[in-house]
């Protein structure tokens, strides 16, 4: 199945100058979806790896439905102030200023191989912030798969210390 044309481009979206890569369109078609997740699962089977990580939000949408088919945990990765239990923290640098992310203190354990699952790779900025977070909790970051990858935008640079992998690239 060819998913490039299940996904909706919206040019100068969220700004000027951007292509804005569309998921909802593929969401829409459910056999669409469910290839995409398919081919996600094929990926991840090439792994050792005992958790699924998905950051939000979009993450949240292929990495459940793996974690579902593949029999593992699925764990969020979220902005401040969202998870409701003990957790830790970690501040990232961005372009201009800082941000950061938090998971549940007890989500993950020290040792746990991880599998970190998003939507699209763009910078690459936010996924090293997860996978420090990862790290930080002891973990091991497995390999880092994404649907999309603009691989224009150069994200495996800023990602070259993880195994990173895609479904499309554009």
């Amino acid at each position: 199945m060819d998913l490039k044309s299940k996904i909706r481009t919206v040019e100068n979206f969220p700004k000027e100058g951007i292509s804005f890569k569309d998921i909802t369109t593929l969401l829409q078609e459910p056999e669409a979806f469910k290839f995409a997740i398919a081919e996600l699962v094929k990926i991840a089977d090439e792994y050792d790896y005992d958790v699924i990580i998905g950051p939000e939000a979009r993450g949240f949408i292929f990495s459940a439905p793996m974690a579902y088919e593949a029999g593992k945990p699925m764990v969020l990765v979220r902005k401040p102030g969202k998870l409701p239990s003990e957790t830790v923290k970690h501040e990232y640098e961005l372009e201009y200023g800082t941000d950061a992310l938090e998971i549940h203190k007890d989500a993950i354990k020290k040792g746990d191989k991880v599998l970190i699952v998003d939507d699209l790779l763009a910078t690459g900025g936010t996924t090293k912030a997860v996978a420090e977070l990862v790290e930080k909790l002891g973990a091991e970051v497995s390999a880092v798969l994404f649907l999309i990858e603009l691989s224009f935008l150069d994200g495996r640079e800023t990602l070259k210390d993880y195994t990173v992998r895609n479904v499309i690239e554009y």
